[in-house]
Order: structure tokens, then sequence, then C-alpha cells
């Protein structure tokens, strides 16, 4: 059964997280926020030592691991990569979300590798750092529409095809792309690709300008005639209509939780600093209707963070421990992604003027958290999930 206390044996991670969010990654928040696309060089230190606390477990901060024999069996209740990478990853996000999103090795594709490499895979790619390539110009949530093709051609797969909004494509040494081996086929077509950067037929078009998380860097990329070895293919080469894409996906069921994580944390940083600009002697202490109205609704806020923070937990806790979490990945994207964009943007206004002004980074924190309710799968792409899940229907039953 789920413990809701931190592990043991990860509370000197957390403590390292939260330190390194207090230390390193506040103080120069504001300055990668302004100097947009410039690499921050402070975290390269940092980037090791986290390399170094997650070498057990091969996850890191934006991914999981997988799954000890032990999980597999069902023999006991393992806290593993999963829980490991959100209470992390909470912690690291209450400093910045676009600096978290920056390490090194800690991209959103290491996560698709991760859930789906075999171990072959998983030794020749470990320490790379890889962004994951999913969203194009004609295909936005319904990732089952994607356009980019992979044809067989010896032992190559030759990709065509353009993919923007690539968190941290340039940096990142791998992009995991998703392909389509036949598109008359459907979804069940769709197959993920790891491909290195100076790969011929691989070219990154722009940097995109940002709303938010401006410290990370956002790619569009142009793949023509890509020539990437078929041992790049992750999983199975074979298409299996019954099965779906259900492969590639089950990399959302793992990145999910861990943006709800980064929703949480940044909605952990908003209430903190709320409650610090607001609170009087004993002020919370008192029964809500002796409240003032700004106390009373902080006090709202902070019981739906709670609950998004809970779900968070559920579903890593069940994908360390084997459990099918589709269903709790999505609700809790579709909780924190909500949670903390009304968090941030209430606690601007709880505050005045003071929450308008780059002298306090909560005005930056209402622009970082809007991309955690969209990117992973929209809000309402969520709630088709989980609504497919309830009533157990297909997507071609429930669209």
């Amino acid at each position: 059964m789920i413990n809701l206390e931190t592990p043991k044996k990860f509370k000197a991670i957390v403590h390292s997280a939260q330190q390194a969010a207090e230390n390193v990654f506040r103080p120069i928040s504001r300055k990668y926020d302004l100097a947009e696309h410039a690499y921050p060089k402070e975290l390269d230190v940092f980037a090791a030592a986290m390399d170094g606390m997650n070498a057990g477990d091969k996850a890191n901060a934006a991914g999981a691991g997988k799954l000890s024999q032990a999980a597999k069996a069902g023999d006991g209740v393992r806290n593993g990569a999963n829980m490991q990478s959100v209470l992390g990853l909470e912690a690291l996000c209450w400093g910045d979300v676009g600096l978290a999103l920056s390490l090194p090795r800690n991209g959103l594709g290491n996560a698709a590798i991760a859930a789906v490499a075999n171990d072959e895979q998983l030794e020749r790619f470990d320490g790379k750092w890889a962004a994951m390539a999913i969203t194009e110009p004609g295909c936005g949530s319904d990732s089952a529409a994607i356009q980019a093709t992979a044809k067989k051609d010896g032992d190559h797969y030759v990709l065509n095809g353009e993919k923007i909004y690539v968190t941290s494509g340039k940096r990142a040494d791998l992009v995991v792309v998703w392909a389509s081996l036949d598109r008359k086929v459907g979804r069940a077509a769709i197959k993920s690709f790891v491909v290195e950067w100076g790969t011929p037929g691989m070219e990154l078009v722009r940097l995109d300008h940002k709303l938010g998380i401006r410290a990370s860097d956002t790619a569009h990329i142009v793949l023509s005639d890509c020539r990437v070895p078929a041992e790049n293919l992750l999983g199975s080469p074979e298409v299996d209509t019954k099965k779906g894409f259900g492969g590639v996906m089950q990399t959302f069921d793992n990145t999910r939780p861990v943006v709800a994580a980064m929703a949480v944390g940044v909605a952990r940083a908003a209430l903190e600093r709320t409650r610090e600009l607001l609170d009087e002697p004993g002020d919370y202490d008192r029964p809500r209707w002796q409240q003032n109205a700004a106390a009373a609704e902080l006090l709202a806020l902070e019981a739906d963070w709670e609950a998004a923070r809970l779900l968070t937990l559920q579903a890593a806790w069940m994908a360390d421990n084997s459990q099918p979490n589709s269903k709790e990945a999505s609700m809790a994207k579709a909780k924190a992604g909500r949670v903390a964009n009304a968090v941030t943007l209430r606690c601007v206004e709880l505050v005045g003027t003071a929450g308008y002004c780059e002298d306090e980074l909560l005005e930056k924190w209402a622009r970082d958290s809007k991309i955690l309710d969209i990117f992973e799968g929209t809000q309402q792409i969520q709630q088709l999930v989980v609504a497919r899940r309830v009533l157990e229907l297909s997507s071609s039953e429930l669209k």
C-alpha cells in the first residue's frame, strides 16, 4: 500500500534538490528568464552531482528507470525511479521550471529511452542527453495524427518530417523522434527512433521565443532523408494493429506524472511566497470564518494543491509497482496542470502590484506554469484519456 511519507532512501536526494533549487536555481532564475536561449553554465556542476545520485536506478530528473524483477513479480512494495523522479523534480521546480528542464542528460527523451529501450540501448545511450520530438505543425495534441515517416532501407530507417516545440532540442545529444512506418495503418505504425545530432538530414530550423520556461530551449527540427540505424528503433519493429501504439504511449505513463510534479513544485513556490507576503501572526491558526479573505482563499488553494500532489505520488508509485497507471497518470497531469495555472495566477492577484513586477518571481512562476497544462498532452487530452479508461472505451469509440 502507498505510504504518503517521503521514503527514507529518497530523503537525502529530495533535500539536495531543495538546496539546489534555493541556492543554485533561484539566484539565476531571473537572469536566464531575461537571457532567453543562453545556456545556464551554472548547471553543469549540479548536473554532474545529479548523475551520481541517479546512477543506481539509471533514472534522471525527467524519466523513470525500468522496473526491478521484484516489482514485475509483484513481490513487496517498491519505491523506485518514478517516485524518485517526481519527488526530486517537485523540489527542483520550486526553484525554477525552465532550469530544471535545462539540466544536461535529463531530457524528456531520456524518459522514452528508460521506458521502452532494451538493455543494449540503455547501455549505449547511457549518459546522453535526449530530447523528445512528437508535435508537428499539423499535429498537436493528437499524437496519432503524426505525419513524419520512417521507411526501412536495409539496416537503416529513412526518416522524413517536421517537428516543432522540441524541448532542449538544440542542446540535447539525441532526439527521440516519433514517426510512422506506414501511415495507411494508422496509430499502430507509430514508432520512436533515437536520432543523434550530427546525423545527416536532421536540421535545426530555429529556436522559439516563449511566454515562460525561457531558460529551456525549444527547437523546430526538420528531417530530410535522415538515415538512422535500425538498432536505434525503440521497442518492437513489428506493426501490431491489435495493440495500437501502446508501446510508444507507455512513455506518457512515465512522463505525465513527471510534468505533474513540475506543476506541483512551481505551485508550492507560489503558495509559500504568497503566504510570506500576506501572513499575519496567528492568522492561519484561526478558524476560516475568522480569517481575512486573502488568507481564507490561500487555504483553499493549498487544499487543491495537496490533492494534485497526492495524485502525482499515486501515479508514480503505481508505475514503480508494475501497476497500469495510464488513467492515474492522466488524472495527475490534468489536475496538477490546472492547479498550477490557477494557483500561480491567483497568487499574483492576491499580493497586488508586488506579484506583477520583476521584483518578485511570482509573475515569472505564473508565466512558467502555463506550459505545464499544455505539453505532454493538454488538459482536454488528459480528460479524454481518463474518460476512455473509466468508460472502458477505445480511442475509436470515444474521440
